[in-house]
């Protein structure tokens, strides 16, 4: 009997559009190989729903979110000029991401920062430092801290203009993404590296507690502490030395758009956004305006997050594990996308629409 899932399909700004199309060939390309069928909706979200609607992230798009067995959505966000039509709470990111967060308490962020062997050369990185290839996974922290504590902005009693924004965390946060972090670490090399700066944050200090707490149900995994900005040195100097890696949301936010550019872009890095009830799925780079409606988007996260889909949201691993050795088959092919790094110009560069097509030929 075939199965049927609900997709909410959010498009975005600039090249999500562009993105989508190639998100949804794939789709459609394993209901042909597999028992299933994909019920696609299509809701307004982030900067283009804010022109349309009045806000970045309409009740009809909640609407569509809220009936849909999963979510998968591109790149928010607009050039800053454009940006500045836009109301402050309702510009992308505040009006659209944030309440997307919240609404689904999607609180672990699983961003895979992967590049086999015979892709090392996009990385900057020198050869050596890479050889052999990298294979991370981030889990972050993706509903508290500091970007979702109180925020106040005002002028003081001195004349003088202020902000006060505070980082909040409680017990029950920190241990639901580390019961993330541990199971994680157990499916994989059983090594669990903790990102913190307890020497000067003391929601560091309480992170810290609360891991070692889970970690009495986990005596197989070996944690290592690293303070996040020697984590950051460390992931440039030697990426290879990390497996598992869990930190708070700053911390995530940062480090895992530094591991993008360990790659050689963040064209590389899909996410997965998991709450205990609904997921959604993005590729953790921006909407690149400067390039919408040029087909030379690389639509490798969105692709990814829908590999990633498949596999948290529908259990269909073995369809994942296939959209990922499609995508890993067509680079194998020497072929490559115009953000990623060619310095003897060797590769053939291929369009957004190319690349999906080539991976839906591979599947």
């Amino acid at each position: 009997m075939s199965k049927t899932y609900t997709i909410a399909m959010l498009e975005g700004d600039g090249i999500g559009p562009e993105l989508a199309v190639e998100a949804i060939k794939v789709l459609r390309k394993i209901e042909e190989t597999s028992d299933v069928t994909f019920e696609i909706l299509h809701g307004d979200f982030g900067g283009a729903a804010y022109f349309k609607h009045g806000q970045a992230f309409p009740e009809e798009t909640k609407a569509i979110c809220d009936k849909a067995d999963a979510i998968l959505k591109g790149p928010i966000g607009l050039s800053f000029e454009e940006s500045k039509k836009i109301p402050i709470d309702e510009q992308p990111e505040r009006g659209a991401l944030l309440p997307l967060r919240r609404r689904y308490n999607t609180f672990a962020n699983f961003r895979p920062v992967y590049l086999p062997p015979e892709l090392a050369h996009f990385s900057p990185l020198k050869p050596h430092v890479v050889e052999g290839g990298i294979d991370i996974m981030m889990i972050r922290e993706l509903v508290g801290g500091l970007y979702f504590g109180k925020k106040e902005v005002g002028v003081n009693a001195a004349g003088k203009r202020y902000v006060d924004e505070h980082l909040e965390y409680d017990e029950d946060q920190i241990r639901a993404i580390m019961v993330v972090a541990f199971d994680e670490a157990m499916g994989r090399s059983k090594v669990l590296t903790n990102i913190h700066k307890s020497n000067v944050l003391k929601s560091s200090v309480l992170w810290n507690e609360i891991l070692e707490e889970v970690h009495v149900d986990y005596p197989e995994v070996e944690v290592k502490h690293v303070i996040v900005d020697a984590a950051a040195t460390a992931l440039v100097l030697n990426p290879r030395q990390f497996d598992t890696m869990v930190m708070e949301n700053m911390f995530g936010d940062i480090l895992s758009d530094l591991a993008g550019g360990i790659l050689g872009s963040l064209g590389l890095m899909p996410s997965a956004c998991v709450g205990p009830d609904k997921a959604y799925y993005e590729p953790s780079h921006g909407s690149a305006p400067d390039i919408a409606g040029q087909g030379i988007a690389n639509p490798y996260s969105m692709i990814g997050s829908v590999a990633l889909m498949l596999d948290k949201s529908f259990g269909m691993k073995e369809e994942s594990r296939r959209v990922w050795d499609a995508m890993r088959s067509v680079f194998g092919d020497g072929v490559t996308t115009s953000d990623l790094r060619d310095p003897e110009g060797k590769f053939t560069i291929l369009t957004t629409s190319e690349f999906g097509d080539r991976v839906v030929a591979a599947l």
